[in-house]
């Protein structure tokens, strides 16, 4: 999965939204009855249709997280519908309250960090037990002995770390930033919008639990909001699943094929081939392929001109052009075909890799690695009148196999004869 600045947040957005939209209406005053009514039943609501979801899916840590909150909004509401309707908490109200405040991240963070890595069934009967256990012995000491307990829990345990502004029991800020630390450092090894959406749904719930009995609904919006932050990560996720290359980052051909589909009249389609790689792959092996797979790609990505890469299968990418003519696209074909002619691919030995960019950029203006290259041949077509999306794809088709019987690494447009393909015949193989 690529790793850009951009792709990192478009992670974030749909968590993000979730969250201003789940702040702006906990600050709404005098709701009518129809909000008021919703406000009620969403996150039951929300744990139903997102949990089934979920387990259609076989995403178990994802519906243990939106379970473990609702199990929080379940024992917290009980104690806010208790206020408003009486005007004062109930006798247990404290000791719930803590408990939820601490058990709360707790869980959220084991269950985020927890990776499914074992047999479906065996790894849903593990969580269940875990959660089991930490319920029944919090319920068995709420039940024994809740004064120790509410003791235990509110006592100021580092005095110099103690701030007038906490609202919460001391010890479960510790909790929340060790959580927090967890997710942030889950998110950078392996970033997916699901460990984004773990991330901003523990800040939503941080900010939740001192609201609870101040802002009315802000639990039942908060807890809803950060179960939709985790649904919506799935589906996220199933969406990159369908339409992006796992290798490349690239979207896939999936998503050319709905592309096609709105290019309007005018536009040019491009179909690029890396040369000879499979004697590449049989020379250097598969992981050096998948490299070089990744630097094409790469390169196409930034290609000018308005187009956009998309991989077509194999060593095979398509490039389109909306809304242009043959020839604005040229030049720009001919820059990413001699940007990746140009490059230098240093090979390394895998066990010596290096340990950050720093390092790399060193090695690379080094002499003691070998170095390969690597060249695209390029197809061509534009639309003409008549022609669908799926003709002028097969006639830039066409042209790349005239691209390549023309000598390799040149760029050739559909009609094209070969003295007019623009090619670097030095680095034609």
């Amino acid at each position: 999965m690529p790793r850009s600045s951009a792709v990192r947040f478009s992670h974030f957005i749909p968590s993000l939204l979730l969250l201003l939209a789940g702040l702006a209406a906990a600050y709404v005053k005098d709701l009518n009855v129809f909000f008021t009514s919703l406000f009620n039943v969403l996150p039951t609501l929300v744990l139903l249709l997102g949990g089934s979801y979920c387990a259609v899916y076989r995403r178990q840590r994802e519906l243990f997280l939106m379970v473990t909150v609702y199990i929080a909004y379940f024992l917290l509401d009980t104690q806010t519908d208790y206020y408003r309707d009486n005007g004062k908490v109930r006798e247990d109200a404290a000791v719930v309250f803590h408990l939820v405040c601490l058990l709360l991240p707790l869980l959220f963070g084991l269950f985020a960090a927890w990776q499914e890595r074992t047999h479906l069934f065996q790894d849903m009967v593990a969580r269940f037990a875990v959660l089991l256990a930490f319920g029944s012995v919090a319920l068995g000491l709420e039940q024994s002995y809740p004064q120790a307990l509410l003791m235990w829990l509110s006592e100021i345990r580092w005095p110099a770390l103690h701030g007038a502004w906490m609202s919460l029991i001391q010890m479960s800020y510790p909790v929340f930033l060790s959580a927090f630390l967890l997710l942030a450092w889950q998110y950078w090894r392996n970033p997916r919008p699901l460990h984004a959406a773990q991330l901003v749904g523990l800040l939503g719930v941080f900010w939740m639990l001192p609201k609870t009995f101040i802002l009315p609904f802000t639990l039942n919006i908060m807890c809803s909001q950060v179960m939709l932050m985790i649904a919506a990560a799935v589906a996220h996720e199933a969406y990159q699943m369908a339409f992006r290359d796992e290798l490349t980052g690239l979207p896939g051909r999936r998503a050319l094929n709905e592309r096609m589909q709105r290019l309007g009249r005018n536009y040019v389609l491009a179909m690029s081939d890396v040369d000879h790689f499979k004697k590449f792959n049989d020379t250097h092996g598969h992981d050096v392929g998948d490299q070089v797979l990744r630097l094409v790609a790469s390169k196409l990505s930034k290609i000018s001109g308005g187009g956009r890469a998309y991989r077509y299968g194999g060593e095979e990418f398509a490039l389109v052009f909306a809304g242009k003519t043959l020839e604005e696209c040229m030049p720009h074909l001919e820059v990413i075909r001699e940007s990746i002619a140009s490059y230098n691919i240093q090979l390394r030995n895998q066990e010596n890799r290096p340990q950050d960019d720093q390092q790399g950029r060193q090695r690379r203006g080094g002499s003691g690695a070998s170095s390969v290259s690597v060249t695209v041949s390029i197809g061509v077509a534009e639309r003409v009148e008549q022609r669908t999306p799926e003709d002028v794809l097969k006639s830039a088709d066409q042209a790349l196999y005239a691209a390549k019987g023309a000598g390799r690494n040149c760029v050739m447009a559909f009609g094209q004869n070969r003295r007019g393909a623009v090619r670097m015949d030095s680095a034609a193989g």
